[in-house]
């Protein structure tokens, strides 16, 4: 199962959904959904905003982990 752990990062760097939002350009609701994880379809041109934003590597926001 793929799992977005967007929450994590936003916690430990003390950022809001709402920050992150108005940073990267990407609505708020768009946002919203990766961080409670309920997105089907990842967006290359949305993680790549959110990654380099947070100047991390995708792996620091997506899991894979087995059922």
């Amino acid at each position: 199962m793929v799992k977005i752990t967007l929450e994590t990062i936003l916690k430990a760097r003390n950022i809001s959904r709402y920050e992150l939002a108005k940073q990267t350009g990407i609505r708020y609701q768009i946002i919203d959904n990766y961080y409670k994880n309920r997105v089907v379809r990842y967006d290359s041109y949305i993680l790549n905003k959110i990654c380099t934003f947070l100047d991390c590597k995708i792996e620091d926001i997506i899991t894979f982990e087995k059922e």
